[in-house]
């Protein structure tokens, strides 16, 4: 099997995996709990959320613990425009699901949004979004690296941008892809809250965590406990947050070599498709600013299904475009931006540190072979008696 699809989820790394059921196995009660049991489960996540906080270069007690990215995105849009007064939003049209939707809820309630188109390139410019901004611009949502492009967006530009202006403007960023090849510091990246998921960089599903500015008023999305400085109410996964602090921790180890042992396998991928599937074409020029785990190849005039049946049959797994959208039919809004008919295949192969070179290969095979199946199949078909 090669697994190709590690933007949309990685394999849970061993380490990660054993913590998880270790902080299962030794703290059975609530970290609420007023008991001994309960101060030493309390004891474990608070160290989970400095380990987690360390690697984001922030202080713990700005980090909420959420169940992903998905959540931690609602409660940094949600939670930042309905704590203020403004009803305008920017944000730019190639966002993740998670965002798109949720401004979709805030246009319901009544707020205005305005969404910036990227250039040919799948980089949505700076100077674009910031032209948007009003007076009564409460708050801009920009992800750092596109999920389904794996380009990366000029956050820290937009941010400067913000910072200059006579009224503050509060800026959302949804970090997850990002997260796992980039440095990220919070601080130098300008945002008053940043969403990162768990899953994305070998820690376990069903964890996430929002970084909050100490300065951002924000409002949760429930009522409950209290837990999680009140932004978060429902008992903490503290299994869940372990795994995610041993994920990180390993993560923070090696992050420029693995950034560059990534970035060649994608390289190497590319370099192949060109020379052995020239019927494939890159989605975004390879010179733009990318994140170095993400390919995207565009094949014309080719549904994108059966060919991702086609590769997992030669045992491939890749997908097209985002797996957190893939029960929506129709085209995603970040191709249809781009200008790509609906009727060309538009693939994404994600490598992750666990990648081999081998994977590369067996994939550019694979997908020779696919295309090749599909090419026979059509041949076979039977042709429609012209009348």
């Amino acid at each position: 099997m090669v697994y190709l699809d590690n933007a949309a989820s990685t394999p849970v790394h061993p380490d990660a995996l054993r913590a998880l059921s270790d902080a299962a196995g030794a703290h059975p009660a609530n970290p609420s709990a007023a008991h001994g049991l309960g101060a030493a489960a309390a004891r474990a996540l608070e160290a989970s959320r400095e380990a987690v906080a360390a690697w984001l270069r922030a202080r713990a007690r700005d980090l909420v613990f959420t169940s992903g990215g998905t959540e931690a995105n609602a409660l940094g849009l949600l939670g930042s425009a309905r704590a203020q007064r403004k009803r305008h939003i920017v944000c730019t049209g190639i966002e993740h699901p998670s965002v798109l939707r949720n401004l979709e809820r805030l246009e319901a309630e009544g707020f205005e949004v305005v969404r910036v188109s990227p250039s040919s390139d799948g980089v949505v410019p700076a100077e674009r979004v910031l032209e948007a901004v009003t007076s009564e611009t409460a708050l801009v949502a920009m992800m750092w690296v596109n999920n389904e492009l794996g380009t990366r967006q000029p956050v820290e530009a937009v941010a400067r941008g913000l910072r200059a202006l006579p009224h503050p403007v509060a800026l959302h960023v949804d970090a997850v892809q990002g997260a796992p090849f980039l440095r990220l510091d919070v601080g130098a990246l300008g945002a008053s809250t940043v969403a990162v998921s768990g899953h994305k960089l070998h820690a376990p599903k069903g964890v996430g965590a929002l970084w909050v500015h100490p300065e951002h008023r924000l409002a949760p999305l429930w009522e409950g406990g209290g837990q999680e400085t009140g932004l978060r109410s429902g008992t903490e996964n503290l299994p869940g947050c372990a795994g995610f602090a041993t994920a990180v921790r390993l993560l923070t180890q090696d992050l420029a070599e693995t950034r560059e042992r990534v970035a060649h396998l994608r390289d190497t991928f590319e370099r192949e498709v060109a020379r052995d599937v020239p019927r494939a074409r890159p989605t975004v020029p390879p010179d733009s600013p990318r994140a170095p785990h993400v390919s995207s190849l565009r094949i014309a005039d080719l549904p994108a299904e059966p060919l991702l049946h086609a590769l997992e049959g030669r045992g491939v797994y890749a997908s097209a475009g985002s797996a957190c959208a893939s029960k929506r039919r129709g085209q995603s809004p970040t191709l249809a931006l781009l200008g790509i008919p609906e009727r060309d295949a538009v693939l994404r192969f994600s490598f992750s540190r666990l990648s081999k070179e081998s994977d590369v290969h067996e994939a550019i095979g694979a997908l020779v072979g696919a295309l090749d199946d599909l090419r026979f199949m059509r041949l076979m078909a039977p042709r429609r008696r012209s009348r």
